[in-house]
């Protein structure tokens, strides 16, 4: 049995390649650990290549089999067979937890649609109050008595009435009483089953599915784009990701942002990630895939971008290059690269897979803006009963300040009455005693009394009638009591 220095996707293929093409090999590390980057050597103004490409175009070696991006300026240099796996360029951060805010209970909803459902909560309200009353069945009386009538919905009922169907509470009284109010209450009603309905689906995908997400949003998040002091990003020096950042002028931010914050290997770079000295790792898609899948610390952010593929390199003009791109073209229809890819990079951790399908449970992070409501509800109504009794004293008060004028009122207006009849009647009895006991002159006056033998109606010589003169007299002297 044969043992070799190493294993992994690229010795399985490179086993494979050497039976396919019909050749033999001898597997050997690069000294320097570098893919290769064209760069000065020893303050040299001639510039080499290092690396595993370095020792290609040097004859130290017939073949690169490895992670090897095909990009233009390695394909300058030596011969690429087609591509044995096509990738591209993504980010791996640490997946950060998830804080829940007291407004976690209003994420399934956004604010436009809550400020929506408010509205029509008092919309409704207010139509229902307008179809109820001015409606000629909105009053009715009541059938055990044909004197009580029943008033029409008022305002705060209807307000209730809304409320109490959006919130799916018992509502015994201050229904609507006309017909076309009550099509309307029933339209209101399904509405509001939908709405409660939404609300409790995606009340559950945003709590008990509630996952840690990714800060970085991809290649244009602000944070990458605009270099900030407390976030650090990197990727691996002199690599084909240096490169293409380097190559891509509206990158060119970002590359002088990484250009001294490079790392020297991936691992160097995922350890970094891991410990938080480093926000963000970019690197090939297929590396970072297979590390967050076997790391539940780990998550890929965004999507992919500068997209290529992994080549087997030769020296420039190799009479193998189209041998090994035929082997390489024959694996992928037979399924080779499949199954590699299937054994090395599918594969994912069992713990994080059964982390990330169990649903999270809900803590008193996620609801505890349902508890602050109850409380506020409670506080509101404490303080409510207050400005009543409050109101109730005052409004007591006024009414007893007018029950005390009304009947200081009433006292003085008994008095005034009492004393006009005192005066009335004095008034009265002075002017009869006046009228009987004087003259018109003002004289005393003796009537005597009648003969009984002598009827005759003829009026004696001391006796005369009353005079106008004397009854004016008596009208003046009736006015002076008066007044």
């Amino acid at each position: 049995m044969e043992e070799y220095c190493c294993y992994g996707y690229c010795v399985d293929m490179l086993v494979k390649l050497a039976e396919k093409v019909n050749f033999t090999f001898e597997l050997h590390l690069t000294i320097d650990g570098n893919f290769g980057s064209y760069d000065r050597r020893n303050d040299s103004t001639k510039r080499e290549w290092n690396g595993m490409i370095g020792e290609v175009i040097d004859g130290k070696a017939d073949m690169i089999v490895a992670p090897l991006t095909i990009n233009p300026e390695r394909a300058e240099f030596i011969d690429f067979s087609k591509p044995f796996k096509y990738q591209g360029i993504t980010i791996l951060e640490k997946k950060g937890v998830k804080t829940s805010n007291l407004t976690s209970f209003l994420q399934p909803f956004e604010n436009t649609l809550w400020g929506l459902v408010l509205f029509c909560v008092h919309l409704v309200a207010l139509v229902l109050y307008l179809l109820d009353r001015f409606s000629p069945f909105g009053r009715f009386k009541l059938p055990q008595s044909d004197e009580t009538e029943e008033d029409a919905l008022n305002l705060s009922t209807a307000l209730w009435f809304s409320w109490g169907v959006i919130l799916n509470s018992g509502i015994g009284e201050g229904t609507p009483r006309s017909f076309s109010a009550r099509v309307l209450g029933m339209v209101w009603a399904g509405f509001a089953m939908i709405i409660v309905a939404s609300y409790t689906a995606n009340l559950a995908a945003f709590l008990v599915l509630d996952k840690p997400q990714t800060t970085i949003t991809g290649i244009n998040d602000a944070r990458l784009r605009n270099p900030q002091e407390n976030f650090t990003y990197a990727t691996v020096k002199d690599s084909a990701v240096d490169m293409y950042f380097r190559r891509q002028v509206e990158l060119s931010t970002m590359y002088r942002t990484m250009e001294g914050k490079n790392l020297h290997s991936t691992e160097e770079a995922i350890l970094s990630v891991k410990n938080g000295s480093l926000k963000a790792f970019i690197w090939d898609s297929s590396r970072l895939e297979y590390e967050a899948a076997n790391d539940c610390e780990l998550v890929t952010a965004g999507e992919l971008f500068g997209r290529s593929g992994y080549g087997i390199g030769l020296p420039k003009g190799s009479p193998w290059t189209e041998k090994v791109t035929l082997a390489v073209l024959d694996f992928h229809e037979s399924g080779f690269m499949e199954e590699l890819d299937n054994k090395y990079i599918l594969q994912e951790s069992k713990a994080c897979s059964t982390e990330e399908n169990s649903p999270a449970t809900l803590g008193l992070s996620n609801m505890a803006g349902v508890f602050v409501l109850v409380g506020g509800g409670i506080f509101a109504g404490v303080f409510l009963i207050f400005i009543e009794i409050v109101y109730k004293r005052h409004q007591m008060m006024k009414e007893r300040e007018l029950e005390i004028a009304r009947a200081a009122t009433d006292r003085w207006r008994g008095t005034i009455e009492k004393r006009k009849n005192m005066r009335r009647k004095a008034m009265i009895k002075n002017m009869q005693e006046h009228r009987g006991l004087h003259g018109p002159n003002g004289r005393m006056s003796a009537y005597p009394e009648k003969s009984t033998i002598n009827s005759s109606p003829t009026p004696q010589p001391y006796q005369r009638t009353l005079s106008q003169k004397d009854i004016a007299g008596d009208k003046m002297i009736f006015k002076e009591n008066l007044v």
